[in-house]
């Protein structure tokens, strides 16, 4: 079968400075991610040596201030370096959007004393970062959290147990929120917990059906002392402090989803155009040929909204609606796409020779992550007709 190599994507850049930044991301994609994406998923493995690569590259900061350690780069550029790092392995796209969710709080909410403090080592400095708003018994209803932190002179103590944490257990820093006031949404306050504290620990990974290379598991807060100053915000801000950062976090994970799906379609082109059979590509037959068509339309769809709700952000305007839409979208395309490749590829698709399965079963995920596409629906008619009646 022919070696038919993907086309790069032809990105709208602002500048020659983003355009280098992509060419290094490319570079570091083909080189140190792509050629081992599949053996370390198989095994389970988490590369934390491409993530101290990225930290060292600068891009593990890019959306934040160069004054801290970013890269003062738009979210219009940074969402692609996201999306180019998803198809090459989408453990190491989700992990990097989800370090700069957990940046997000400290970065925006942050005095500037704790920003002078803590942002360098988090932005550039080789950590970790994980985002802790879920709980075992609060996952979409997010404001009805139990996880407590009790003022204890100049200290908090925080008590409780956080699930579906992606970097839980092996993260250096997490952005908490806990409750310390009245039950609701007032009565939650963020704070910034180092990853060695006394009284942290995560429990064994989830068995997930895929993303197996990205660890995901309950994080436990027994008695964990806090300092007053890593409280990021007011007290009772916390609420608000996590939806914010979530508007963001989504178009993450809409660009995520848009690179997993392009991976997908070049996975499916190229099979489809190497393929013989009744003597000629399967690429020649009008019903695969429109396959390939639709999954293309909708990934150029969903990277022109994402790209659009992006520019909003960059420009300081409402963004939230679009964000959701974003969500929303470029996911289902995902699930699509990845499902349709693995048609294209017929039985071949169905096994682990061939990345097309891999992608399939890493995209269900993405509908779920960071609000289900249940609850974007609501945020996007929110918006729309207002709230709902009681």
């Amino acid at each position: 079968m022919p070696d038919r190599a993907p086309q790069p994507v032809d990105r709208q850049l602002p500048t020659d400075e983003a355009r280098d930044l992509i060419s290094l991301v490319r570079d570091i994609a083909q080189r140190e991610i792509a050629p081992k994406a599949a053996e370390e998923e198989d095994a389970g493995r988490f590369p934390r040596e491409v993530f101290t690569l990225l930290s060292e590259s600068g891009l593990l900061g890019l959306p934040y201030e160069s004054e801290h350690g970013g890269g003062d780069q738009p979210y219009e550029v940074y969402l692609q370096v996201l999306e180019e790092l998803a198809a090459a392995r989408l453990t190491v796209g989700l992990g990097v959007s989800v370090h700069t969710l957990a940046s997000y709080a400290l970065a925006a909410y942050g005095t500037k004393e704790q920003q002078v403090e803590h942002l360098p080592a988090m932005l550039g400095g080789g950590l970790l970062g994980a985002y802790c708003l879920s709980e075992p018994a609060s996952g979409s209803d997010a404001a009805s959290l139990r996880t407590k932190a009790v003022r204890d002179g100049e200290d908090w103590v925080i008590t409780g147990t956080k699930a579906w944490i992606t970097h839980g257990g092996i993260a250096d820093f997490y952005t908490v929120m806990a409750r310390t006031g009245e039950e609701g949404p007032r009565g939650i306050t963020a704070f910034l917990v180092p990853g060695d504290a006394v009284g942290l620990s995560g429990a064994a990974p989830e068995k997930k059906m895929g993303m197996k290379g990205s660890p995901t598991a309950q994080v436990h807060f027994d008695g964990v002392r806090v300092p007053d100053e890593r409280r990021i915000g007011d007290e009772g801000q916390g609420f608000a402090i996590a939806l914010a950062a979530l508007d963001s976090g989504r178009l993450g994970i809409a660009a995520c989803a848009i690179g997993l799906a392009q991976a997908a379609l070049d996975e499916a082109v190229a099979y489809a155009t190497g393929r013989q059979q009744f003597g000629r590509p399967i690429a020649d037959f009008q019903g695969l040929r429109f396959m390939l068509a639709d999954m293309a339309t909708q990934i150029e769809a969903g990277r022109a909204l994402y790209l659009a709700a992006a520019r909003l952000r960059d420009a300081g305007r409402p963004f939230a609606k679009q964000a959701a839409m974003a969500k929303l979208h470029c996911t289902d395309t995902a699930m699509k796409a990845t499902t349709d490749a693995v048609q294209v590829l017929g039985g071949y698709g169905y096994t682990a020779d061939f990345p097309a399965e891999r992608y399939m079963r890493e995209a269900k995920v993405l509908q779920i992550v960071e609000g289900t596409n249940q609850i974007q629906r609501m945020v996007i008619a929110r918006h729309l007709a207002g709230p709902e009646t009681r």
